[in-house]
């Protein structure tokens, strides 16, 4: 199994609770095609760099998981499908990625905790 980072936007016109929504369809299609995810986290709604759709702002969400690559396809079909998404990006964690993202991750929990 391989360690991937998704990262996906959402329209700005969801309510939280469609958003919420949206995140755990995708984490459901992950974890029905025997994914682990290893971490969530919801950035909220950010300006973006370029109007896209003309939108100019977006949630922001990452999901952290290892899975079999066969699951990229299924997962990014999803994406393309969904028209809540207005862009996507996942990408294969090299070891020294990997290293980085699980300090992330500690730091992350240590902040949560205090």
């Amino acid at each position: 199994m391989n360690q991937y980072e998704t990262v996906f936007i959402l329209t700005p016109v969801l309510s939280d609770e469609q958003m919420k929504e949206t995140v755990a369809k995708f984490k459901g299609i992950l974890t029905d095609k025997g994914a682990e995810i290893l971490n969530e986290e919801t950035w909220g709604l950010k300006k973006m760099a370029y109007a896209i759709q003309k939108k100019s702002t977006g949630f922001y969400c990452l999901l952290e998981f290892k899975a079999e690559p066969e699951v990229i396809k299924t997962l990014e079909t999803g994406y393309r499908r969904d028209e809540r998404v207005i862009r996507f990006m996942t990408v294969k964690l090299d070891k020294y990625a990997a290293q980085y993202a699980e300090k992330r991750r500690i730091k992350l929990g240590k902040k949560e905790e205090a």
